[in-house]
């Protein structure tokens, strides 16, 4: 909601919880028409975009009972808890002819489009490997029971502990990876769940709380993607290149600086260069929001270029396709417990860029 308010030409027409209490909150909170069920949020505006924003064990059922209504869908990640609930949405969503696109939309942030544009324009050289770290601290030990949203909804530790880190936030950096390079044609990874269950409270099964991959793209360079909360707060990435690393430090920062530092002999020692420099965009970019909590992120832009493609009659960046092999591949990952080696099934074009990072 923060997002939306620094958006243009958006307008929500309602809302529904199953939560009768939090939706009446809310509403009120945003001034937003409250709809008590489903069907009534789903016959106020026919095809207009469905924001499925629940629990992920309520994703898929969620997505297909919007998509069946004949409404396109942009969803909270993941798509589906499995990858054969999200190829039949997948499959329901070509049938009616209608959009399906997944978070996270960060891809179309200003900090991934500048180092998209970077590779592109060869600033590093051909890059040869990435590093990505997703590691989000020891959490189990954290505050969490004070962590509450505007409206005072509290954070679903049970429910984030279950679903697991790596389907929560592996798409932070998956997504802007599969957006330079296109698809990934081999993921071996491994996960585990290093943390008892008795420190998360609760009552579990839960997911892995580490897990470390290496992707093999189609077109690309091999890359190690890593995903914790249990490792101290890294939020990284580094691009080695032939001539230097383009790196990042903030994933979840539509701002975050991204530099590149040559690489250089001195007296006989090959390094980096210790002082960086900054790389940046020619023009204006896309509409920001201000820090809230872990993240300063327009959650908005995903949603906006569904619509945008819609009224342009063009192709969604955020494509079906994308939603679909994203979720294969941190499937992929979640699931590689003590290790494995999977071939993608699935694959998207690469990301057209925003028509200011061109």
């Amino acid at each position: 909601m923060l997002s939306l308010a620094a958006m243009e030409g958006i307008e929500v027409v309602g809302a529904h919880d199953r939560d009768a209490a939090r939706l009446e909150r809310f509403c009120t909170s945003w001034g937003i028409v409250a709809q008590p069920s489903i069907e009534a949020l789903l016959s106020v505006s026919p095809r207009a975009l469905v924001l499925n924003l629940t629990n992920p064990e309520s994703h898929f059922e969620t997505t297909r009972a919007c998509l069946l209504a004949g409404h396109p869908v942009y969803s909270e990640k993941p798509l589906a808890m499995t990858l054969e609930d999200a190829q039949a949405l997948h499959a329901l969503a070509a049938e009616k002819g209608l959009a399906l696109a997944s978070a996270p939309c960060s891809a179309l942030g200003e900090a991934a489009q500048t180092l998209g544009h970077a590779l592109r324009r060869g600033l590093a050289g051909t890059p040869r490997a990435i590093y990505a770290e997703l590691d989000d601290g020891f959490i189990p030990q954290a505050a969490y029971d004070k962590w509450r949203s505007d409206t005072g909804a509290p954070w679903p530790a049970e429910d984030e502990f279950r679903v697991g880190c790596t389907l929560e936030h592996a798409g932070y950096y998956l997504t802007w990876l599969i957006s330079w390079f296109g698809p990934v044609r081999r993921v071996v990874a491994a996960s585990a769940e290093t943390i008892p269950p008795a420190d998360k409270g609760g009552q579990g099964p839960y997911a892995p709380d580490v897990s470390v991959a290496v992707l093999y793209f189609e077109n690309g360079p091999v890359t190690r993607l890593t995903c914790s909360i249990v490792a101290p707060h890294d939020h990284g990435i580094r691009i080695v290149g032939d001539k230097g690393v383009l790196s990042c430090k903030a994933a979840w920062d539509n701002e975050a600086k991204v530099r590149f530092a040559r690489r250089l002999t001195l007296r006989r020692r090959l390094m980096e260069h210790p002082f960086p420099s900054r790389v940046k965009l020619p023009g204006p970019t896309h509409p920001k929001v201000k820090r809230w909590g872990a993240a300063a992120m327009n959650f908005m832009l995903g949603p906006a270029e569904v619509l945008e493609a819609a009224r342009e009659g063009r192709p969604c960046r955020l494509s079906n396709d994308f939603a679909l092999h994203l979720t294969e591949v941190t499937l992929a990952i979640q699931n590689a417990r003590e290790g494995a080696a999977v071939d993608m099934v699935t694959r998207c074009e690469a990301m057209e860029p925003m028509p200011w990072a061109r």
